[in-house]
């Protein structure tokens, strides 16, 4: 009896030093608390009869609680969310395309910013490489998914408008805010940014720039060799170049730049450790990010279509150009997360990020978006090309010109975002009183 006794004293302080081993380490690591909890964990402690075992079922529906809370209701953005259903009904009940045009717009501005937000979640698991493939792919899902399906139904000017306006936004207003923002926090000081990441995506938009320009003047000089064919075989070949570039681009950016090109991680982290170390924790898991990316696209998917099929008719019922639409309204939906963000990082004096997240995205879009707009056209046998007509092409030419100077200097202040802003309105303003005139051969029925 007595070896019995000590034998079960022994036992019990073997198992409150497992108790005691148990919480000193979920002090440290809230990670070793759910390991634990787990039943084949448990049950290395041993339980009674009738002791605690967490159901799976119970599990699965706190995590699904804790991500549906961290999604959808921790962003105040959120509240446009309703906008999406709303914006079905509507068109089942009435059909009047304008109104169906701004509900799916509103509706479509927190997926956009959600479905930014599970990318960059999900690039947290997968390492800073193919985190960088995931933000070039999913940064501008958006503009693509919307161009997509506006391709699909043969409106090809829609197509290059509102990727050319996503472009305009992002440099002249999404910039031009950030600079000012932040020129007003810090009016005692001029920030200062990375010139030499600012000097190679200038570089890279002067390129876009470039294959943009010659099949315009191919055309409207007459000058091609098969009147029609030369312009769009120009187009395509450019556009495969184009794609060759940016994936070199992402190379370089990603694997092959040292000190002088920092990337935007290691620029934030000199701004203090600690503060972006807790940024840097995931708020869910790899699974719930690629779930949430897929539901995000998908929702993003009808909500454009609905979109696209409303366009015509908001422009003959609102008596607004289709050029406006293309270039002013529909980046609105795109860029406002990443209008929020540049601005807001601005405000913390981080330049870098809002010059990454402005001048980036333009990048993505002219050296991305837009020749892979070109080759699924040419997949799905429309006559999608580089052709942005002139008046087009001129204004981006002139808008990439004036950013390059403004960002040669490698410092911002309010004034120049002041300017930038009001280069905008100008060029909003060019839009609404200009009438697009596609020449013929380039029509095609939806």
């Amino acid at each position: 009896m007595a070896g019995t006794h000590s034998q079960l004293e022994m036992g019990s302080l073997a198992v409150n030093e497992s108790l005691h081993e148990f919480e000193d380490e979920s002090l440290f690591s809230p990670e070793s608390v759910i390991q634990k909890m787990q039943p084949g964990h448990i049950s290395e402690y041993g339980s009674a009869p009738g002791g605690f075992q967490p159901g799976g079922s119970k599990m699965g529906k706190n995590v699904v609680y804790k991500s549906i809370k961290t999604v959808v209701f921790s962003n105040k953005l959120n509240v446009l969310i309703p906008f999406g259903p709303l914006t079905i009904l509507v068109h089942i009940l009435t059909g009047h395309n304008g109104l169906v045009f701004l509900l799916s717009l509103l509706g479509i501005i927190p997926l956009a910013e959600r479905l930014g937000y599970a990318t960059e979640q999900l690039a947290m698991y997968t390492g800073p490489t193919v985190g960088g493939l995931l933000n070039a792919t999913f940064g501008n899902a958006t503009e693509l998914i919307i161009a997509i399906y506006a391709l699909r139904n043969g409106m090809i000017r829609v197509v290059q408008l509102s990727l050319l306006g996503s472009i305009l936004s992002n440099m002249l207003l999404v910039l031009g805010c950030a600079f000012f923002c932040g020129g007003l926090v810090f009016y005692r000081k001029e920030q200062v940014f990375n010139k030499a990441s600012a000097t190679v995506n200038s570089g890279l938009l002067l390129m876009a720039v470039m294959g943009l320009l010659f099949p315009a003047v191919l055309h409207f000089t007459h000058t091609e060799v098969h009147y029609g064919k030369s312009e769009l075989a120009l187009s395509r070949f450019s556009s495969c170049i184009m794609l060759g570039v940016y994936a070199a681009y992402l190379f370089f950016q990603l694997k092959s730049r040292k000190d002088p090109y920092i990337p935007l991680s290691e620029d934030e982290s000199q701004h203090g450790e600690n503060e972006d170390d807790n940024d840097e924790i995931p708020e869910i898991g790899k699974w719930e990010s690629v779930i949430w990316l897929l539901i995000m696209t998908a929702w993003i998917s009808i909500l454009s279509e609905y979109l696209v099929n409303a366009i015509e008719g908001t422009s003959r019922a609102w008596n607004i150009p289709i050029s406006f639409i293309g270039v002013i309204l529909l980046p609105i939906v795109g860029n406002a997360a990443e209008h929020a963000g540049a601005i807001m990082f601005a405000m913390k004096d981080k330049l870098d990020i809002s010059l990454g997240v402005a001048i980036g995205s333009s990048t993505q879009i002219s050296m991305f978006g837009i020749p892979f707009c070109v080759v699924v056209g040419w997949i799905m046998g429309k006559p999608m090309d580089l052709n942005f007509q002139l008046f087009e092409t001129a204004t981006l030419f002139i808008t990439v010109i004036v950013v390059a100077f403004f960002l040669q200097e490698g410092s911002s202040n309010y004034f120049k975002g002041l300017m930038l802003i009001l280069c905008y309105i100008i060029v909003a303003a060019s839009f609404f009183v200009h009438e697009d005139r596609p020449p013929e051969d380039k029509s095609s029925t939806p």
